[in-house]
């Protein structure tokens, strides 16, 4: 689920997920500190095995909206008339997000938290927890690490974000971070290593890098998520602070289909080696726009089997820079109201099947399982000619047994959200170096 920090004057939003996944590390190292990739574990298969899909489905779409309301209210100006030959980490799966297994401190203390590109900070849930979501595992004591260190205040490290507070006697850096679903973590800004496991010689550790200690967390998460690591552009987030160490500010993810089986894995990949190139590989331009966390690229249109549909009604020539932002936290792809119904209307032209009305799933379009071979294939259409295919297990999500809704939404903001429904099965790259975003149609599974 995407988050997002706290802007000065007003609590920013995230989204909700349909596949937070468990971050699960294993990471091989080398002398040259060359890139490491983790599995990413699909949380809905790991934690909630007894919830039915139909809830998991709808628990999805409602933390979406709030997210890109609000981002896009805020930071998207509004015209006035509008390789991977190394080592992998796991990413587990996790209710609609992927959660990543890091070790903090010394001796190395296991944390399994949400991974969100979405967002920039990456923190835990840390003794003591005056006011804290309940959790299974025990949570991080800053006392039994001998390589915990409390942030100076005022510092550079307490200023890469905007939303800190010096607290004396002790100067110690405070934090507030605030998402979407209202979910908010407040706490010291402190430094600590972070330790990868390893499948090839020993496991890789990173000093120093800044995290939130959080001492007062409250939102929508479940007893397993002990916390969010921030994947986003900002300075404070995972990418940013490790590039250096790794050959440069890249990584990639490549997101096994929802309801792919428990034992396979999705993948994430950080700095030199996570490079998306070869055959099939297209890339567009990261728009920057206000704020410097999220994802944000222009969808020029998207094509429902053969027909063409700008993401204006007015057509191309009026389409807004950075009208969407890519999200690994979100599941559905979420579009313009005026948009969408227009795709609504042609998906439903295109497929000779009749709609099943089921009142749990309303108001989504859902169609028999034949949809799945029946159903078009939609192409999403990036600024730069890169065409991103959507095929049909990515466009219409299984719900219910036998039920598969159509995995797009509207909203009432001027943009939207590429979902993490439509990025399974590419391995996409996020280069804040190069400012670009690449796919390539991937397997994930097979990884």
């Amino acid at each position: 689920m995407a988050m997002k920090k706290l802007s000065s004057p007003c609590l920013l939003l995230i989204c909700f997920a349909l596949l937070i996944t468990s971050f699960c590390a294993t990471v091989r190292s080398s002398s040259s500190r060359q890139g490491f990739t983790a599995h990413l574990i699909h949380r809905d298969h790991i934690h909630h095995p007894g919830k039915p899909p139909s809830q998991r489905y709808a628990d999805a779409f409602r933390r979406s909206f709030a997210r890109v309301q609000r981002r896009f209210d805020m930071y998207v100006p509004i015209p006035p008339s509008f390789h991977l030959d190394m080592a992998q980490s796991e990413i587990l799966p996790d209710n609609g997000e992927y959660v990543l297994k890091v070790s903090i401190g010394t001796p190395p203390f296991d944390v399994y938290a949400i991974a969100d590109t979405g967002s920039d900070l990456f923190w835990a849930q840390c003794l003591p927890c005056d006011q804290c979501y309940p959790q299974k595992k025990p949570k991080y004591n800053p006392q039994s690490s001998s390589t915990y260190r409390d942030v100076a205040c005022p510092s550079q490290q307490c200023h890469l974000l905007d939303t800190t507070s010096c607290a004396p006697p002790s100067n110690t850096c405070n934090y507030t971070y605030g998402y979407a679903s209202t979910s908010l973590t407040k706490g010291v800004l402190a430094t600590e290593t972070l330790t990868f496991a390893s499948t090839v010689g020993p496991p890789v550790k990173l000093p120093n890098v800044v995290f939130g200690c959080g001492h007062n967390n409250t939102g929508v998460f479940n007893d397993n998520e002990m916390g969010i690591v921030g994947l986003g552009k900002g300075p404070v987030s995972l990418i940013s602070q490790i590039g250096t160490s790794f050959g440069g500010r890249r990584f990639s993810q490549c997101l096994v289909p929802f309801h792919t089986p428990p034992t396979v894995t999705s993948k994430m990949s950080f700095g030199s080696g996570s490079e998306v190139s070869g055959s099939g590989t297209v890339t567009t331009s990261l728009v920057a726009l206000q704020d410097p966390t999220y994802y944000f690229v222009t969808l020029d249109g998207i094509t429902v089997g053969s027909t063409y549909l700008p993401f204006n009604s007015s057509g191309a020539g009026a389409i807004t820079k950075g009208n969407m932002f890519l999200d690994s936290g979100t599941p559905p792809t979420i579009v313009p109201r005026d948009f969408y119904n227009r795709l609504e209307a042609e998906v439903k032209r295109v497929v000779k099947l009749p709609p099943i009305d089921d009142p749990q799933l309303r108001p989504q379009l859902c169609y028999g399982s034949d949809v799945l071979a029946k159903g078009p294939v939609l192409t999403a259409h990036f600024d730069g000619k890169a065409d991103v295919e959507l095929k049909q297990t990515s466009t219409f999500i299984e719900a219910k047994d036998g039920i598969f809704c159509f995995a797009m939404t509207p909203t009432d903001s001027p943009g939207g959200i590429f979902g993490n429904f439509a990025q399974t099965d590419y391995l996409i790259g996020f280069d804040l170096d190069r400012n670009t975003v690449s796919f390539k149609p991937t397997d994930c599974t097979k990884l």
